[in-house]
């Protein structure tokens, strides 16, 4: 699992390094962009996008350069992009910006753009940006196979460790039941043939050096006592008469002896008995006489330290028990705040398209307020038209006067047309090379007959302007109402202007809060998909803790003390991978599932 976050957190650096990537990219066009405008235009006011591409670009390549610190392939081609950025910023753009600043070299600068000196630069940076997002594209597709490899392994080595635990204790059980209770059986079954007289018996277990084999020899020593009995019955009668009062004074310690030997047979056949039930507990109490106390003795503390070692084995079995019953616990804790997360993300999409649904709403708002501003601003030039008309009134002379200047502003303004169009054409003659060399020589004449052109409008306008002055005090009393009437064309024009702004303000805002809305789409498809993976994990869990269970209901079977008994786990019952909700996803934002806030213990597992 350490390995799968691994995985993660390099991946969205790899994100990180291909966002850093594509900002540089995008602050170079924003330059490029400008500076192409001033030299079309003329006006510092296109250098806007200049300024602010420098300010992006020079933050973009910092933090491109702090993300892949660890990679010295990528910094080698950082250094060089931001070298060719250099490169293009004091060589190119700087020098064009100089030269349209004097009006001597205007010509001269936008020549140099024309000639394409600045697309090797770019052409070059963008290469370099391109090789950086191919190498962060490829890490980023060998993370991701690495880490679904990982959470695979993560998945079978959980199988695996609980099979393994359980198949251990179920083995530690039988072996401890083979190598304690069958010898044990054994041997009471052997007392019970020789204590029915049956002196073919063994005693199983003899050789042994523990407990068990101890009492196996003292139950041959029994046998070997009967049979030396039996032998010195059979002695000859002479020998019988010999001995009659020998064994007339030793049949009182044989009588003692045989009742003492029934007892120590009775005591040992029920302690075998409550072995064979599993009652550790049990012990001989009533002393022996004689050699025999050393047996119970023997027998007592055998079943003193298998009772421990019953006892070590059900703490364990209930340490595993506990642990499984954590795990478990912790895993539906993990399920039930990834599932909560779901629902906030959830909830997060829909509140998202609310807003964006209203910031449409304003953008439309916007837009018919911009509509009718408009029509407000036509009305207004057609009533200044009606006071045009008025003063035309006066006199021929003024007619005439205002339509040639008319015909000369329209000229002046195809000359000013036509020389941007020229000067683009040269632009793109001089790029096309060789082949468009004839193209730009008709562009710089065109060019030239604009100039002429616009030079001669001005001459007839000052002409004009010469013959109005003298019909200007005719038109002096309409023009107050011309004037009143342009100041109103004026401020409906800025309105106009300020609605236009708020409605290309209203569609920005809406597009980003449609992509923020994918993003945030996207965020809660991932999240269930790890919602479901914590499922299978807790399912997996409540598994192993049933299993662990059961094995306590095995050591169970055995009695060994208060202190030996496993602690009781409380768990609750285990959920179907099924219970998790299911959300829907829409193009355009989830549904919301309004669920209330559950209440978090901060020292219990909640706070994971």
């Amino acid at each position: 699992m350490r390995e799968v976050a691994e995985a993660t957190k390099w991946n969205n650096h790899t994100h990180e390094v291909l966002a850093a990537a594509a900002s540089v990219g995008a602050s170079m066009v924003d330059q490029e962009t400008g500076v192409r405008g001033y030299l079309i235009a003329g006006d510092q006011r296109f250098l806007a996008p200049y300024e602010a591409g420098r300010k992006a670009y020079a933050e973009a390549v910092s933090e491109l350069k702090t993300l892949t610190a660890d990679n010295p392939e990528q910094q080698a081609r950082i250094a060089s992009l931001a070298a060719a950025a250099n490169r293009w910023t004091t060589e190119i753009a700087e020098v064009e910006i100089q030269g349209m600043r004097d009006p001597a070299t205007v010509e001269q600068a936008r020549q140099m753009e024309a000639s394409s000196a600045g697309k090797v630069h770019m052409d070059g940076i963008r290469a370099t940006l391109a090789e950086i997002r191919s190498v962060e594209e490829r890490l980023l597709a060998e993370r991701s196979q690495a880490q679904a490899d990982d959470q695979a392994q993560a998945e079978i080595t959980l199988m695996l460790g609980g099979l393994a635990g359980v198949l251990s204790a179920i083995a530690m059980a039988i072996l401890l039941t083979r190598a304690i209770a069958g010898p044990i059986n054994g041997l009471n079954r052997a007392m019970q043939r020789l204590a029915e007289g049956d002196l073919s018996a063994d005693a199983p277990g003899a050789e042994r050096a523990d407990e068990i084999g101890a009492m196996a020899r003292t139950v041959q020593t029994f046998k070997d006592a009967a049979i030396e009995k039996l032998r010195l019955e059979g002695m000859t009668v002479e020998q019988a008469k010999a001995a009659e009062d020998e064994r007339k004074r030793q049949e009182a310690a044989k009588a003692e002896a045989a009742a003492q030997l029934a007892l120590v047979v009775e005591q040992l056949a029920d302690g075998l008995a409550k072995l064979s039930a599993g009652e550790l507990v049990f012990r001989i109490r009533q002393p022996f006489a004689g050699e025999y106390e050393k047996l119970r003795g023997d027998f007592n503390a055998a079943m003193e330290r298998l009772q421990e070692t019953m006892k070590t084995v059900a703490v364990n079995v209930g340490g595993m028990r506990a642990g499984a019953g954590e795990i478990s616990q912790a895993a539906d804790d993990l399920s039930k705040r990834t599932e909560q997360q779901a629902a906030s993300l959830e909830e997060t999409a829909a509140a998202l398209d609310q807003i964006t649904a209203t910031v449409r709403k304003t953008a439309e708002g916007a837009n018919h307020a911009r509509d009718v501003v408009t029509a407000a601003k036509a009305d207004a030039e057609r009533s200044g038209e009606v006071v045009r008309q008025a003063v035309t009134a006066m006199g021929e002379i003024e007619r005439s006067s205002n339509q040639i200047g008319q015909i000369i502003g329209v000229i002046d303004e195809i000359a000013f047309q036509t020389n941007l169009l020229a000067l683009n054409a040269g632009v793109e003659a001089a790029r096309a090379g060789e082949a468009g060399r004839g193209f730009a020589v008709v562009a710089s004449e065109v060019r030239a007959l604009a100039q002429r052109s616009a030079d001669a409008a001005k001459e007839i306008k000052a002409l004009i302007s010469t013959s109005s002055q003298q019909v200007g005090q005719g038109v002096v009393l309409v023009g107050g109402t011309g004037e009143a009437l342009t100041r109103i064309v004026a401020q409906v024009a800025d309105i106009a202007t300020v609605v236009t702004e708020i409605s290309v303000s209203a569609q920005e805002q809406a597009t980003g809060l449609n992509q923020v809305n994918t993003a945030v789409n996207q965020m809660d498809q991932v999240t269930q998909q790890n919602a479901a993976m914590v499922e299978q994990s807790t399912a997996a869990s409540h598994r192993l803790a049933k299993e662990a269970e059961e094995l306590a209901g095995l050591m169970r079977r055995f009695e060994v003390g208060e202190a030996g008994r496993a602690p009781q786990v409380r768990r609750e019952a285990p959920r179907s991978a099924g219970s998790l909700k299911t959300i829907s996803t829409h193009s355009s934002g989830g549904g919301a599932l309004r669920k209330p806030e559950p209440e978090v213990d901060e020292d219990g597992w909640e706070s994971f």
